[in-house]
């Protein structure tokens, strides 16, 4: 299982490396519009969505018009919306917990996470226009989070950190996490192999008292992203949101944790 699950990583990394190396936005669209398709998808499954496929073709007509008519690149409105919605409906559904399947209160909920993921791939398509790198550096940040916190759970992990939803989740491997990433960060700001790094500007625009406070905000995104695709998940009584990745699950459980996180970089970018 491990050994699948490091060669389905990589070649997802390869991928990502090589779409990143053409510099080219219409490529980038194209890859990113296909991958949106399938993570809508899998989320109108996990949302009891008796015709997955029409709704998933639907939102990605929306997303490549959108992509290509530049209209994400124009004001912070979608990002800003995006983050809201995590903050006032669904951080908040972690603890109060989810509407039943088939109510009208899941299909609301249906909705408002269908656009959290538009503006997750909306936000890559921005990020990318910084340039390639720009890019990476952001999404490494959620990367080295959740590594870092499934390490330091495994070695250290005993207080639960959301039994109900994810048992395997722990505090110790969240704080982990943290750590990993300000550790890492705070490298390519003191040693940086280049000035175009989202940690190097946003240490540059408001300071280490900033960095530590957006670095932080970060980090805390990608748990909660993470924690409800489980609850997701759990509440559908399914394993992973499709078999579309061997050994990672689906194209939602490998980004989860970016959804709520890449809206909130971009607000920050215009700010930087």
């Amino acid at each position: 299982m491990l050994k699948t699950r490091v060669i389905t990583a990589v070649a997802l990394l390869v991928i990502l490396l090589s779409i990143l190396a053409f510099d080219s936005f219409p490529v980038l669209a194209i890859a990113v519009s296909i991958f949106f398709a399938l993570a809508v998808w899998e989320s109108l499954r996990l949302f009891g969505s008796k015709q997955p496929l029409p709704g998933a073709v639907m939102w990605s007509i929306a997303f490549i018009f959108m992509a290509f008519k530049g209209i994400f690149s124009q004001n912070a409105l979608l990002f800003g919306l995006c983050t809201l919605i995590w903050a006032v409906r669904l951080a908040p559904s972690l603890a109060i917990g989810l509407p039943p399947l088939g109510s009208i209160g899941n299909r609301v909920l249906n909705g408002i996470y269908g656009i959290t993921i538009f503006g997750c791939f909306a936000a890559i398509l921005v990020l990318f226009k910084h340039s390639a790198l720009y890019l990476f550096s952001v999404m490494a940040v959620v990367w080295i989070a959740d590594i870092g916190a499934y390490f330091t759970g495994k070695a250290f992990g005993k207080h639960k950190l959301a039994p109900a939803i994810s048992p395997g989740k722990s505090w110790e491997g969240a704080i982990g996490g943290w750590i990993f990433v300000l550790a890492f960060s705070t490298a390519t700001i003191l040693f940086p192999l280049s000035n175009d790094l989202f940690p190097v500007r946003l240490q540059t625009k408001f300071g280490w008292p900033g960095f530590l406070i957006v670095m932080s905000l970060l980090v805390g995104a990608s748990i909660i992203g993470d924690l409800f695709e489980s609850q997701l998940k759990r509440r559908a009584n399914m394993k992973d949101s499709s078999k579309l990745l061997p050994g990672h699950g689906g194209i939602l459980d490998r980004i989860d944790a970016l959804i709520p996180t890449l809206p909130i970089a971009v607000l920050f970018n215009s700010w930087l």
